[in-house]
């Protein structure tokens, strides 16, 4: 396949979805050649560092936790909140580390995570049709015209706060937060209800006596353990946001993504005709492509060529989402597809987009126990096919929101009400996070 000379704008020449109608092109260029100005939020060793981490996990020796909000809120910028996020994944990580023997890579979804695709570009409420919400980054909730016009503007307060988020989550693991001799630490407080707290306490007592014997033995600290890696990740769906901050670096050839250390593409961009490949195609980043049902052997087979086409380790990652009731029949296909392809990629499941549904209240939710199969038979889908999964994908909040059902609690539909706070989509709240992980770490470890 012959591919025509890239740029970080030669998107702009392609077939152009997800994206927001400006009404003064003159705006939006300048706020983004404001935005190219401004530093990187990300360096090009941290990028280059997780793309070996993520080589090693497709060869089957770490595993991926990506996870975090469907959609960050700039008035959500605050420390408890980010402080949140941050300890249910070092507590999943911890998890699935103790559980599967591996080591874990920690991806979050912030510090970016502020556009969302949506199904169609207008809302209609009571006669009215305004621009539906797409995201921070493009326009605000309320349903009044002045917020719903899509501003330019935003792309400068998201990179603010993505900043601001940054900065706050390298101070908390350089300054210890993520020790895990105290891990103890990351305990939120209502933690201590959950019926799975008992086992994560023992499970905590046990790593702080096999780090206390490791120092016995070596008579010194054992190195490294006081903090650990933490990489960002969003969709790279607003690419004149993605644009501005693509740039070129002293001493390494190519160009890379430097608002993010991993962008990916949904599955409603991922034409491989369409702006969005075509954007990442040109980057030196790892990038994820999402598939599921409507992701022909054709297209994946395409999407290979054109993001893919030297094979590099750690490149290439496949982030597949079906639901529980379709992943047994389409998955399978394709995994056969790349292994007869023979080039190297990352399998990770995305258990949560598959498996929304809504009340008769209208409330959009997905249920634990559907998300529990679909990752079960991901597993199994990998095991039969002789390819290895090597990673989650998961929705979540370090808070307590009743937005998914089941877990060891039993939310129910009618407990949805009690605290629902997602403007998009339903996320696990930190005891289901947990005891996903628990399950998941449980599963590999009788793999």
């Amino acid at each position: 396949m012959t591919l025509r000379p890239w740029s970080p704008s030669s998107w702009s020449t392609r077939p152009s979805l997800q994206q927001p109608s400006y009404g003064d092109s003159a705006r939006r260029d300048e706020a983004v050649a404001r935005l190219a100005k401004l530093p990187p939020l990300v360096t090009s060793w941290e990028i280059e560092a997780l793309k070996g981490q993520l080589a090693d996990a497709a060869s089957g020796n770490r595993f991926l936790l990506q996870g975090g909000d469907c959609a960050e809120r700039f008035d959500e910028c605050e420390s408890a909140l980010i402080a949140s996020k941050l300890k249910i994944l070092l507590q999943m990580s911890l998890v699935l580390s103790h559980g599967a023997k591996k080591r874990v890579i920690r991806v979050g979804r912030f510090a970016g995570q502020y556009a969302k695709p949506r199904s169609t570009d207008f809302e209609s409420r009571d006669g009215v049709t305004l621009p539906a919400y797409r995201g921070d980054i493009v326009n605000g909730t309320p349903f009044e015209l002045a917020e719903r016009t899509p501003d330019p503007e935003r792309m400068l307060r998201g990179y603010e706060r993505a900043a601001m988020t940054l900065n706050f989550v390298r101070a908390l693991v350089d300054g210890g937060f993520a020790d895990l001799h105290h891990p103890e630490y990351w305990d939120l407080d209502w933690v201590k209800h959950s019926p799975l707290a008992s086992d994560y306490q023992r499970m905590v007592e046990s790593i702080g006596e096999s780090l206390r014997f490791m120092e016995t033995l070596a008579a010194a600290q054992v190195g490294q353990i006081n903090r650990v890696d933490f990489f960002t990740s969003h969709e790279a769906l607003l690419l004149w946001y993605e644009q501005a901050q693509t740039r070129t670096v002293p001493h390494r050839p190519g160009w890379y993504n430097l608002s993010t250390h991993f962008p990916w593409i949904g599955v409603r961009t991922n034409d491989p005709e369409g702006a969005h490949v075509e954007y990442c195609r040109g980057i030196s980043n790892p990038i994820a492509v999402k598939i599921g049902p409507t992701t022909s052997i054709e297209r994946l087979q395409s999407l290979l060529d054109i993001l893919h086409p030297d094979d590099e380790p750690g490149r290439m990652t496949l982030i597949h989402r079906f639901g529980a009731h379709d992943i047994a029949g389409s998955l399978p296909p394709l995994l056969e597809a790349v292994k007869r392809d023979g080039r190297r990629v990352l399998w990770v499941c995305d258990p949560m987009h598959g498996n929304t549904e809504t009340t008769a209240q209208g409330y959009k939710t997905r249920k634990f126990a559907h998300i529990l199969a679909e990752v079960e038979q991901a597993f199994e889908a990998h095991r039969n096919a002789g390819t290895y999964l090597g990673g989650v994908h998961i929705e979540l909040t370090g808070e307590n929101v009743s937005e998914c059902t089941g877990g060891a609690r039993g939310i129910s539909d009618e407990d949805l009400v009690r605290s629902y706070r997602s403007h998009v989509d339903p996320r696990l709240n930190y005891e289901q996070a947990l005891e996903m992980a628990m399950l998941i770490a449980r599963r590999m470890r009788g793999a």
